[in-house]
């Protein structure tokens, strides 16, 4: 189950950056064709952040759709089934994936006034 690493990951570095500044929202990007199961992260956050600055906070977790291009016909089309991706033109498995491998943290939104991550600057436009 890689998506207990991963969201250990994502959570392990939002604290590092943020240190002990409570998180209201996070938001993953986790395209479907990345192979990571969305309802086993939620559940994985749930468990992991207890007792963290993220224990109150709100997983938000984007989709974006999986996209190929058939290197046969040159049809782009969304992957319906990421397991048996073939074209719908031309039955060809001679894809190239164009999106839906995304896995990142996308943005973390901080409670109360605005923080500032541990060791940041500070610029005039915010002093």
């Amino acid at each position: 189950m890689h998506e207990l690493a991963i969201t250990q990951a994502a959570v392990e570095e939002i604290t590092r950056r943020l240190g002990e500044t409570p998180i209201r929202k996070v938001t993953l990007e986790i395209g479907a064709l990345s192979g990571v199961v969305v309802d086993s992260v939620r559940f994985c956050f749930e468990v992991i952040v207890d007792g963290t600055p993220l224990r109150d906070a709100v997983l938000e977790v984007i989709e974006p759709p999986g996209r190929a291009r058939c290197r046969d016909c040159a049809r782009e089309f969304t992957v319906e089934d990421p397991r048996i991706p073939l074209c719908p033109r031309c039955g060809g498995a001679n894809l190239r994936v164009l999106g839906g491998q995304e896995l990142r943290i996308k943005s973390v939104e901080v409670r109360g006034e605005c923080a500032q991550p541990a060791g940041a600057r500070t610029t005039p436009e915010s002093e």
